[in-house]
């Protein structure tokens, strides 16, 4: 399946410049949705997870599935302010400032073989973000899996050294 077909994508969103790639598209599609979910399945049943770790808000939509289909747990990536138990935080860089990701101080146990699923990879800044909880917790991320890769940024430089696998790729 062309996955890339089932992609729309929306020229000067959120501003000037940008070609937005919008999941939704995809997402309202039962077959392309089933076969994004599978193949991720697959490639995560590969790499050997013990528990997937999925970075809001997309990454719910990808993740949790994904992790149902391995019978395995489902772990959430929040903005600060959103878990209710004991959190540990990262606070990363943004183009223009910075930001903080949250996981549950519990979610995680040591040694556990985690992979990320998010929808899009770009810069890679929110991917390495996760990466960084998840090892602060003791975890080791053996693969993060995105539904989507924006070539352009150079998101696998910021990943160097981890297992990165993506469904689509774009070049511009």
């Amino acid at each position: 399946m062309d996955l890339k077909e089932k992609i729309r994508v929306i020229e000067g969103f959120p501003k000037e410049g940008i070609s937005f790639k919008d999941i939704t598209t995809l997402l309202k599609d039962k077959e392309a949705y089933h076969y994004t979910v599978d193949t991720m399945v697959n490639i995560c049943r590969e790499i050997g997870a013990d528990v997937i770790v999925g970075p809001e808000a997309r990454g719910f939509v990808l993740g949790a599935p994904v992790a149902y289909g391995l019978n395995v747990g489902f772990v959430l990536v929040r903005k600060p302010g959103k878990l209710p138990a004991e959190t540990v935080s990262y606070e990363y860089e943004l183009e223009y400032g910075k930001d903080i990701l949250e996981i549950h101080k519990d979610a995680i146990e040591s040694g556990q073989r985690v992979v990320i699923v998010d929808d899009l990879l770009a810069t890679g800044g929110t991917a390495l973000t996760v990466t960084k909880l998840v090892e602060k917790l003791g975890g080791k991320v053996v693969g993060l899996v995105f539904a989507m890769e924006l070539n352009a940024l150079n998101g696998r430089k910021t990943l160097e050294g981890y297992d990165v696998h993506t469904l689509i790729q774009y070049d511009e």
